[in-house]
C-alpha cells in the first residue's frame, strides 16, 4: 500500500465541490432532506435523522445545492475534521462542502478515509479570526494519493477491517459502562424507595436551606483566594457528585462576609437554567452563586444518602416539574417551592449502609467510565496511526 506515490489534486478527481446556500430554508414540509453536523452517524449523513425535509421549488427559489447520493462531505467551517457519505440525495447548511467524486477515477469510501488522515492538515487551512473556514479552492487543490481502483477497494476493505475490531473494543467498554450505569439507576430508585417505619420531611424540617449570592464584583478586594466560590459547570464535574474545587473563581475573607459560606457535608443543586437539578456535595465549606441552593443536613441525617435522594428520578422530576411550571423564560425553581420538597428517610445506621452501598456502586460507574474514556482515546489514536500510515 505504501508503494503510490502518484498523487493528483482534487480538483482532477472530482466532478463538482459544493459549497452550500448560506440561509436556512423558511420551511420544512417537503421531502428531500436538509442535513446538518448533528446527521453524522458514523461514516454516513443519515439524511433522516433530523427530519428537516424542504421541497425542490424552495431549494430551487433559495439556488440551494443539491448533493448526490453517495457526495463525501466535509466540516469546512465551526467543525472542521468532520465528515461523511450521504446517503441520499439532499441539502447540507453552510458547515459542509460537498465533493462529488469522479467514479473512474476515485471511489468515494477512499476519499472519506484520505479526508479523515488529514485532519492536522484541514485545521491548518482553516482561515478566519473567530469562525475558521477552509475554500473550495483550498479543497480544489489538496493533493490525494491515487492508486488504481481496485486496489483503492483493497485499502478501503483492508481499513474497514481495522476499524471495525478498533470499534468492537471501544463498544465494549462502552457495554460495561451502560450497564454498570443501568445497574446504579436502578438501585437509587430501588434503595430510595420508601418503606415501612421511613419518615418523610420537607428539605426545610430536615436541615437548613439557602441559595448563595454573588459578592459585588465592581469591588475586587471581594475576590482572592480564601474560599472556593462554586458555579454550576463545578458541581457533578465527574458525574458522582463531586464538586471541583479547584474553581476559576475564589473569595477573598472580606468577599466571604458579604457572601455566603456553607458548611461542609452540604447538598449543592442547580436551580435555574438547562442544568436545573444537577446536584452536587461539598466536603468542605465552600461559598457559591445564586444559581444554587444549598441544603446543610441535621445531626440525625447521612449526607451522602440526602445527595442521593436528591440525585433519584422521583426528586428529579419533581424538581424539574415545578422548575418548569413558572412563566419564566429559563427553568426556574426558588428556594420557597424548593425547600417544600420532600424526602423519606429511614433510621440513621440504615441511611448509611444506603450511603455506602450506593457509593461503591457509584465508584464503579466512575471506574469504568475512565476506563471508556481511555480506550476511547488509544482507539482514536490508533485509527489515526493506521491512516498515516495509509495516506502518508
Amino acid at each position: 500500500m505504501k508503494e503510490v506515490k502518484y498523487v493528483v489534486p482534487l480538483k482532477d478527481v472530482c466532478l463538482d465541490f459544493i459549497v452550500p446556500q448560506r440561509d436556512k430554508p423558511t420551511a420544512f414540509d417537503g421531502s428531500i432532506p436538509w442535513c446538518r453536523i448533528e446527521d453524522i452517524e458514523g461514516r454516513y449523513l443519515n439524511g433522516s435523522k433530523s427530519g428537516q425535509n424542504v421541497t425542490k421549488e424552495l431549494a430551487d427559489q433559495m439556488n440551494m445545492h443539491l448533493c448526490p447520493k453517495g457526495t463525501v462531505i466535509s466540516a469546512c467551517s465551526a467543525s472542521i475534521g468532520n465528515q461523511a457519505i450521504t446517503t441520499t440525495d439532499c441539502y447540507t447548511n453552510q458547515t459542509f462542502i460537498g465533493l462529488v467524486v469522479n467514479p473512474n477515477l476515485l471511489y468515494n469510501v477512499y476519499l472519506y478515509y484520505f479526508l479523515e488522515s488529514q485532519t492536522k492538515n484541514l485545521l491548518k487551512l482553516g482561515q478566519g479570526a473567530t469562525i475558521k473556514y477552509i475554500s473550495k479552492d483550498k479543497y480544489k487543490r489538496m493533493l490525494i494519493p491515487l492508486p488504481p481502483l481496485s486496489e483503492q477497494q483493497s485499502i478501503v476493505d483492508y481499513l474497514d477491517s481495522a476499524f471495525a475490531k478498533i470499534d468492537a473494543l471501544k463498544a465494549n467498554a462502552q457495554k460495561q459502562l451502560d450497564e454498570a450505569k443501568a445497574l446504579f439507576q436502578a438501585s437509587l430508585k430501588e434503595m430510595l424507595e420508601p418503606k415501612e417505619g421511613w419518615e418523610e420531611k420537607t428539605l426545610k424540617d430536615m436541615g437548613q436551606t439557602q441559595t448563595g449570592t454573588t459578592p459585588s464584583k465592581f469591588d475586587k478586594l471581594n475576590y482572592g483566594d480564601y474560599i472556593e466560590f462554586i458555579r454550576p459547570s463545578e458541581i457533578d464535574c465527574d458525574g458522582n457528585g463531586r464538586i471541583n474545587y479547584n474553581c476559576e473563581i475564589k473569595l477573598s475573607e472580606q468577599g466571604a462576609s458579604k457572601g455566603r459560606v456553607f458548611a461542609s457535608n452540604s447538598i449543592l443543586m442547580v436551580c435555574i437554567g438547562a442544568t436545573i437539578g444537577k446536584v452536587g456535595f461539598s466536603t468542605k465549606e465552600v461559598s457559591c452563586n445564586q444559581q444554587i441552593n444549598v441544603f446543610t443536613p441535621k445531626d440525625d441525617l447521612n449526607y451522602k444518602f440526602v445527595y442521593y435522594a436528591m440525585r433519584s428520578p422521583s426528586f428529579q422530576h419533581r424538581v424539574i416539574k415545578e422548575g418548569t411550571s413558572s412563566q419564566a423564560t429559563l427553568p426556574i425553581i426558588n428556594k420557597g417551592k424548593w425547600e417544600q420538597l420532600s424526602i423519606s428517610f429511614p433510621k440513621i445506621k440504615e441511611q448509611e449502609v444506603i450511603a455506602s452501598h450506593l457509593d461503591n456502586l457509584s465508584s464503579k460507574v466512575s471506574d469504568l467510565k475512565e476506563n471508556f474514556d481511555k480506550i476511547s482515546q488509544e482507539c482514536d489514536a490508533l485509527k489515526q496511526a493506521i491512516l498515516r500510515e495509509i495516506f502518508e
